[in-house]
C-alpha cells in the first residue's frame, strides 16, 4: 500500500507538511481554496527560518536590523541588531505562501484548488476518511463537488479551520488583527528601509501592540486586540494611524485586511488520524503574536512523525502515533509559550506597565536576550549576574512606569 495524506490549507504550515511527506514518498494531496490568497499578516519571520526552511532571499522584502519601540508617552527606544548578517525578515504572505506551495507541488504534492466542506470518518480500523470538497480548478466560482479518500488528514487551514470543526477540536480565545497596507512617498519609505516600529498604549491596543512593518514598496500598519474588545478595533487602528502620522505623510492605502489570531492551543489537536497544525492548532505565541515560524515548524514536526511511524508510508499511523508529535512539540516549545504568556500578562495590562516594558527594552542585555531567542528560537543561558541585573531592572521599570504613564 501507499499511505495517502490530505493536507488542508497551503500556507507555511500546510506547504511545510506536504513537502516533508512527498520527500518521503508518501502520496500527498494539498488543498487550497484561494491560490492567490494574501493573508493579512505582519509578515515577520526569524532568521533561523530562512535557513531551516531553505527560503531564498528574493522572497524577503526587507531585512530589518532596527526596531523602534514607542511607549504610551511616546518615549522611543531603538533596538539594533549588531551582529553582521543577522536580521528579521519581512515578507508579503502572498509571496512567501506562493513560493512554499509551489515548491511542495514541484516536489510531487498533488495541489487541489478546492474548498473542503465535510469530512466523513472511517467505519472501521484502517478504513479511509472521505473528504468532500468543491473543486475550483480553472477559476470556477461555484465549484464542482467531489470526494477523495485518504488515510490521514492534516488540518492546516487557519484559525477558522473547517477540519477543527469536523473533529470537534474545541474552541479557543482569539485576538483580532486589523491592518492597512500603505504606500508611502520615497522620502518617507526611506525611513523604513531596514526599520520596523512597535507602538504600545491603550490608544493603539487594549491588550496587545500596534505595528508599522516595512514591505517591498509599502508599509503594513496595524493593531491587534482580544475578541472581547473587537468592537474597538477601528478606533484602535485610528490610534496607530494618529501616533505614526508624521511618518506616514502622503501615504496611500492600497489594501485593508483583518484576521483572527489564536491565543492558545485548541483543547484537542489530534483526533483519530486527523492532526491540526499552525493556526488551526493554535500555535501563535502570546506577547509577540508570532505565528509564521511556529506554524511551519509544527507542521514539519507533525509530518516527520507521520513519516517515522508509517515507515515512510508502509503502514497507517494510529492516533497514539500522531500524538507523539504533540509531545515533542510541547517539550520543545512549551516553556517558550509560558514565558511569553507571563510577559503579556505583566507588561500589557496597563499604560504604566507598558512604559516599564519600553524602558526595559533600552537595556543591552535585554535586547541581546530578546534577539537571540527570537532569531534562533533557542533559550540562551545567561550569566547569573546578568539575570539578577535584569530582574532588578524589571522591578525598577515597573515602579517607575507608574510615574511615566500619561
Amino acid at each position: 500500500m501507499t499511505l495517502r495524506v490530505a493536507v488542508v490549507g497551503s500556507g507555511p504550515a500546510g506547504s511545510s507538511a506536504a513537502e516533508t511527506l512527498v520527500k518521503a514518498g508518501i502520496e500527498t494531496y494539498l488543498f487550497e481554496r484561494k491560490l492567490d490568497n494574501a493573508k493579512p499578516c505582519g509578515g515577520a519571520i526569524p532568521l533561523c527560518m530562512v535557513d531551516e526552511f531553505d527560503l531564498p532571499l528574493e522572497i524577503i522584502d526587507r531585512q530589518v536590523r532596527k526596531m523602534r519601540m514607542i511607549s504610551p508617552s511616546n518615549i522611543e527606544v531603538d533596538i539594533n541588531i549588531k551582529n553582521e548578517g543577522e536580521y528579521i525578515g519581512m515578507c508579503r504572505r502572498e509571496v512567501l505562501d506562493g513560493f512554499m506551495r509551489d515548491r511542495a507541488a514541484k516536489l510531487g504534492a498533488k495541489l487541489i484548488n478546492g474548498t473542503v466542506n465535510k469530512l466523513d470518518f472511517p467505519t472501521g480500523a484502517n478504513q479511509p476518511y472521505t473528504i468532500h470538497y468543491a473543486d475550483l480548478t480553472g477559476g470556477r466560482t461555484e465549484g464542482v463537488m467531489k470526494t477523495l479518500q485518504v488515510d490521514l488528514v492534516i488540518g492546516a487551514d487557519g484559525a477558522n479551520s473547517r477540519i477543527a470543526k469536523e473533529i470537534k477540536a474545541g474552541d479557543y480565545n482569539y485576538a483580532i488583527a486589523f491592518q492597512e497596507r500603505i504606500r508611502l512617498p520615497d522620502e518617507y519609505m526611506e525611513y523604513y528601509q531596514d526599520r520596523a516600529e512597535m507602538y504600545v498604549g491603550d490608544d493603539v491596543s487594549t491588550d496587545f501592540y500596534a505595528w508599522v512593518f516595512p514591505k517591498y514598496d509599502h508599509v503594513a500598519v496595524g493593531t491587534g486586540t482580544m475578541k472581547v474588545n473587537q468592537a474597538d478595533i477601528k478606533k484602535l487602528q485610528a490610534g496607530i494611524r494618529a501616533r505614526a502620522a508624521h511618518r506616514l505623510v502622503g501615504g496611500e492605502i492600497i489594501k485593508v485586511e483583518a484576521h483572527p489570531i489564536p491565543e492558545h492551543p485548541r483543547p484537542r489537536r489530534v483526533v483519530g488520524r486527523v492532526a491540526l497544525v499552525g493556526d488551526a492548532a493554535g500555535t501563535v505565541t502570546k506577547s509577540s503574536g508570532e505565528g509564521i515560524y511556529f506554524a511551519a515548524k509544527s507542521a514539519r514536526m507533525c509530518a516527520e512523525t507521520i513519516v517515522e511511524f508509517s515507515n515512510n508510508g508502509e503502514r497507517i499511523p494510529s492516533e497514539e502515533d500522531l500524538k507523539v508529535y504533540l509531545k515533542r512539540w510541547d517539550k520543545a516549545y512549551g516553556m517558550t509559550y509560558k514565558v511569553l504568556d507571563i510577559l503579556q500578562r505583566v507588561f500589557y495590562r496597563s499604560d504604566a506597565t507598558r512604559e516599564a516594558f519600553v524602558e526595559m527594552c533600552a537595556d543591552e542585555d535585554v535586547q541581546q536576550m530578546t534577539f537571540d531567542s527570537y532569531l534562533y528560537k533557542t533559550v540562551v543561558p545567561m550569566n547569573p549576574l546578568k539575570q539578577i541585573k535584569i530582574t532588578a531592572k524589571t522591578l525598577g521599570s515597573l515602579i517607575r512606569g507608574n510615574a511615566l504613564a500619561p
